[in-house]
């Protein structure tokens, strides 16, 4: 449940980093709220209450951290914690992030805004935060021994900067980050143009990437993988968790995207043309940017693409890389296609009642209801208004509809296609039997004409004709 109820007000806090045992009970009662959310559903924007107007972005799956007004400084109050966030319904994970959930709640400020962020940490080991692409003083970058001491377990430091340029950014330990990162610790921030005018879209939404190695039926990752993980988020959720994302015909909507994986990911929008119009330096000129329908994002970089939702329907928007739109994922596993299981399966089957053939004709299992451990998801699951979809991980639908209020970012539901606009099964034209079914051409070579050798002589180590340049 979020807590919006007004912040506490006191006296201001000075710009250097303070521990909480430091701070007097007095001093203490000064510090903003700190609100806290563990729904997983996607909370509505939280409209500015004070200072310069702004256009909310929505959070898919998450919230906007509320924050007051204090001396002309906004004030906001992260707490860094254990939390456990839900995947998806029937798998929950021990993670760590902020004020109730991984990823934590995003900031929204406006540029030239003062910013003043206190940091509170609940965590068994030293912590920072990292104002990742932020233009601001060195000590404020918060990289634990390099600019500021680690935040000890128990304490409050406080950060303060200008918010200098508007643009999309992320915040992130920089404290043992191979652990802390790994456990969920991270959030999006977004500073708006100063002009609420500029750059408006009639929806903007913001999402992080991330990923993380859990053995089925567990339910914490293990920090120490490299390369091998098995569960790629969605703000740390994933299909079919994941919230659509909602917009009317004809809006204009952007999507805001942060990588915190280790690797890149090739986002892809189905039905629509888009253009990447914000890096992680900030806004492209439009004379810069050109139509695509997929954008890589590598480690570390923020991409925001920019469209007018004018085809409606219900589309997809996943990684390209195929294994990222699955969950539970299995390592060296190894290839059946074509193995007789009969024998096999008959005698399993008397071992382990229940055994299912998997993976002699293929790997689609989105059908298959077998056995799992507690708290382990299906590798394809979801259901479509089709029948199972067989995605997991980082995939969800935008569903772009006609009619829909302004503000209006509830389920509309499945799409209701227009008669005639839906693929079919081919029965025939009403005049016959189906048109026989093309042949690939033959591939053997054409025999030699009457009298002609034909040359089979192999190259030798020095015959590289045709391939001096490959």
């Amino acid at each position: 449940m979020t807590n919006r109820r007004s912040f506490l007000t006191g006296a201001g806090a000075g710009i250097t980093a303070l521990g909480a045992s430091l701070v007097s009970r007095a001093g203490a009662a000064s510090l903003p709220e700190a609100p806290t959310h563990t729904s997983s559903a996607t909370a509505a924007p939280l409209a500015p209450t004070g200072g310069r107007p702004y256009n909310p972005v929505v959070t898919l799956n998450g919230w906007t951290l509320p924050w007051r007004m204090k001396d002309g400084v906004k004030e906001f109050h992260l707490v860094a914690e254990p939390v456990v966030r839900e995947f998806a319904p029937g798998m929950q994970v021990n993670l760590w992030g902020y004020n109730g959930q991984s990823p934590g709640p995003t900031i929204e400020v406006v540029e030239g805004d003062r910013v003043r962020i206190f940091v509170t940490n609940k965590l068994p080991e030293h912590t920072s935060v990292h104002w990742h692409g932020q233009l601001l003083p060195c000590g404020m970058d918060g990289v634990t021994g390099l600019t500021q001491p680690g935040i000890q377990p128990g304490k409050t430091f406080v950060y303060e900067f200008v918010a200098r340029h508007a643009g999309t950014f992320m915040y992130h330990p920089h404290a043992d980050e191979m652990q802390q990162m790994a456990m969920g610790m991270m959030g999006f921030w977004v500073t708006h143009p100063k002009n609420p005018r500029q750059h408006a879209v009639d929806r903007d939404y913001v999402m992080l990437l991330s990923s993380y190695d859990i053995e089925p039926g567990s339910y914490t990752p293990r920090t120490n993988t490299m390369l091998d993980f098995n569960l790629w988020t969605i703000n740390s959720r994933v299909f079919p968790g994941l919230d659509p994302m909602v917009a009317r015909l004809g809006d204009k909507v952007r999507i805001r995207v942060g990588n915190l994986t280790m690797t890149n990911h090739p986002i892809h929008l189905h039905g629509h043309r888009f253009e990447v119009a914000g890096t992680d330096g900030g806004w492209v000129p439009k004379s810069a940017r050109w139509p695509e329908v997929t954008t890589d994002v590598a480690v570390g970089q923020m991409r925001a693409i920019e469209f007018v939702a004018d085809a409606p329907g219900d589309w997809a928007f996943h990684c390209h890389k195929s294994h990222h739109t699955m969950n539970a994922m299995g390592h060296d596993v190894p290839t059946l296609i074509g193995v007789d299981h009969r024998g096999v399966a008959e005698k399993i089957n008397k071992l382990v009642p229940g055994y299912m053939v998997m993976g002699d004709k293929g790997g689609s299992m989105g059908d298959m209801k077998m056995p799992l451990p507690a708290n382990t998801l299906p590798m394809m699951s979801g259901d479509g208004p089709f029948g199972n979809l067989e995605m997991g991980g980082m995939f969800t639908v935008l569903k772009v509809r006609e009619g829909l209020k302004r503000g209006d970012y509830s389920d509309p539901g499945w799409y209701r296609h227009p008669p005639g606009t839906v693929a079919r099964e081919w029965t025939g034209d009403g005049a016959g039997a189906l048109p026989p079914a093309p042949r690939a051409p033959d591939a053997r070579p054409a025999p030699a004409p009457a009298g002609q050798a034909m040359d089979a002589r192999k190259p030798g180590a020095n015959d590289m004709t045709g391939h001096e340049h490959h």
